[in-house]
């Protein structure tokens, strides 16, 4: 009797440690508009982690989604944004526009866009979102152009992918 309790908590214990443990994840979904020649970009993080990160990084205290939230948060974020992320078409560094930001839920959707690209073969994109902060960030980099599409994994010590088409 006691072995079988033994191997039920040995069993459920592991589990618990699942259910504890939190996941560290960013998703950045571009794609190619051939009517306006430009890259749509949307970047999803939890509110949660970047909020920590801009915080820290520029030690203000953001309260996303509060009545105190910082009336320039998107200053903060478009800065972020621009020191983390960079994107290359043949060694060619590209500047993005910010558009702006959306919450659901416990995400945050960053809208960027970046003009005047026509017809990308491949795209190098290095993305260090949320790295200095949490050791096991992943951040996904997904690309569609046309009916073609690339992935990647990003992460703290693979923080660069190349796109080809």
């Amino acid at each position: 009797m006691k072995l079988k309790k033994l191997l039920i908590v040995l069993s459920i214990v592991p589990l618990l440690a699942f259910t504890a443990h939190k996941y560290y994840l960013s998703l950045t979904q571009i794609e190619y508009s051939k009517e306006s020649k430009s890259l749509q970009v949307i970047i999803n993080v939890f509110m949660d982690d970047i909020e920590l990160a801009l915080n820290k990084d520029y030690n203000i205290d953001l309260r996303l989604t509060t009545k105190e939230e910082l009336k320039n948060s998107d200053e903060y974020f478009e800065k972020y944004l621009k020191e983390k992320l960079q994107f290359k078409k043949d060694s060619n560094n590209l500047k993005f526009n910010y558009l702006g930001k959306e919450y659901e839920g416990d995400l945050v959707y960053f809208y960027l866009e970046i003009e005047n690209i026509d017809n990308p073969t491949s795209l190098e994109v290095t993305n260090k979102i949320l790295v200095k902060h949490f050791s096991d960030q992943q951040n996904v980099v997904k690309m569609k152009v046309g009916k073609k599409r690339r992935s990647k994994i990003l992460n703290k010590s693979n923080d660069k992918a190349l796109l080809k088409f």
